[in-house]
């Protein structure tokens, strides 16, 4: 067996979208793919859909000067590095705040997608800037739950396409036990896949398959891509939309700038340390 090694954490999620969180002020447990994926079992580790390392920005060569930002290393469950995460990144601001490593009206966090705003709602939730998604009027066919789908891809920092549906029985009646078939072109490294029923004017639901996850409760940039498809199939204009998820509800609004903000509660409920396993 494998020497095991202590590590601080905690366990977060935003509308049922869970995070093991690692504190790694000093820039010193870097997981491999398979310390990831054991953090993220749900039986042998800690479980989540994803990690979130809390790790200062400066530890990355393009932002030696930025000492005074956090970088939000994040890993899908199975292991591979992604571009950012909605629900991800509300839960790790939320984890700044109550450790005292981050204050004021805005937070700023460094992602893969570029750097990111956060902020405190009125009402106890938090708002993430997401920045300006692309939507592609072009329709790309998707293989999923048995047969073939026609999609629009939606670029959020990381890739999704998202499939419109008529009836909200269509979408319970979804098979998203096995990974869905994206076009390599669109999707050279793969992609988040979005079936979306309209609601109401300004109200969506939707499931979503989650890259190196599979299906999860919740995904706020796959609610942000979907939100925006909605936008776009209603002119254009900017908005906002509602949206369902299995783990709760989620609100993107949509500026005159094309810019997208994601809004929704975020908890951390647990603290610890868990004995890893080694490389």
């Amino acid at each position: 067996m494998s020497k095991m090694r202590p590590w601080p954490f905690a366990k977060g999620h935003g509308t049922l979208n869970d995070f093991v969180i690692v504190p790694d002020r000093q820039a010193q447990f870097d997981p491999t793919p398979q310390q990831v994926r054991w953090l993220c079992h749900r039986r042998a580790g800690v479980g989540g859909d994803g990690l979130l390392r809390v790790v200062p920005a400066d530890s990355l060569p393009q932002w030696r000067d930025r000492g005074d930002l956090w970088f939000m290393d994040y890993r899908n469950a199975d292991g591979s590095l992604a571009e950012t995460c909605g629900n991800g990144l509300r839960v790790f601001v939320r984890y700044l705040l109550e450790e005292g490593w981050a204050s004021g009206d805005r937070i700023e966090v460094v992602t893969r997608a570029g750097l990111r705003q956060a902020w405190v709602e009125s009402d106890g939730r938090l708002s993430v800037e997401m920045g300006q998604p692309q939507w592609s009027s072009e329709p790309v066919p998707v293989g999923s739950s048995g047969r073939l789908w026609s999609g629009r891809v939606v670029d959020v920092g990381n890739p999704h396409c998202v499939v419109r549906l008529d009836q909200p029985s269509s979408l319970a009646r979804l098979d998203l036990t096995r990974p869905p078939r994206l076009p390599n072109d669109s999707f050279p490294n793969g992609g988040n896949l979005e079936f979306v029923v309209r609601l109401g004017p300004e109200r969506i639901r939707l499931r979503v398959w989650e890259r190196g996850v599979g299906e999860t409760r919740s995904c706020g940039s796959g609610a942000v891509a979907a939100a925006v498809d909605s936008l776009a199939g209603a002119g254009g204009e900017p908005g906002r939309r509602l949206v369902e998820l299995p783990g709760g509800l989620l609100e993107v609004r949509l500026d005159r700038s094309g810019q997208a903000s994601l809004i929704g509660p975020a908890l951390v409920q647990a603290r610890g340390e868990v004995a890893v396993p080694g490389d």
